[in-house]
């Protein structure tokens, strides 16, 4: 399936950077003319990959962190979080709620928070190389739209 739109983002694993990937990825789905509901849900999700990608891929670096947002033609946005830190050594346990690596201050709720507000969660890692969050959300058609 070839993609209607496209985008790509690169910046700095700053938390002052958090608020910038929401944003950007809100402006870019905005064509799809989501509900405020949809666009908060897309906005969580983005926030809790690049906070993961913050948190745990670069916890004593500042590395890069890279989204894709890809738009298809049956009102699917596809985003993709790309970060080079350290990887994840076991997925299975890292998508467990309450399970984190970063410290009592962490809720370990990111990869749930994810899955409920998403359609479909991938993620995809290498110790040492990174980790690859696939998130993909179908946008309802508006009343007006049918």
């Amino acid at each position: 399936m070839k993609a209607q739109n496209m985008m790509q983002i690169d910046f700095l694993s700053k938390s002052s950077n958090e608020g910038f990937a929401r944003v950007a990825v809100a402006g870019f789905a905005a064509q799809l003319d989501p509900t405020l509901e949809e666009i908060g849900d897309i906005k969580t999700a983005v926030s809790e990959a690049v906070t993961n990608a913050i948190v745990h891929a670069y916890p004593n670096e500042i590395g890069k962190i890279r989204i894709k947002a890809k738009l298809y033609e049956n009102r699917i946005l596809e985003l993709v979080i790309r970060d080079w830190g350290i990887g994840i050594e076991n997925i299975a346990q890292a998508r467990e709620p309450m399970f984190t690596t970063g410290g009592e201050e962490r809720s370990g709720m990111g990869f749930t928070i994810m899955e409920s507000f998403m359609d479909v969660l991938k993620v995809k890692s290498i110790p040492g190389k990174g980790t690859t969050v696939t998130m993909k959300r179908e946008i309802a058609v508006r009343g007006d739209e049918v």
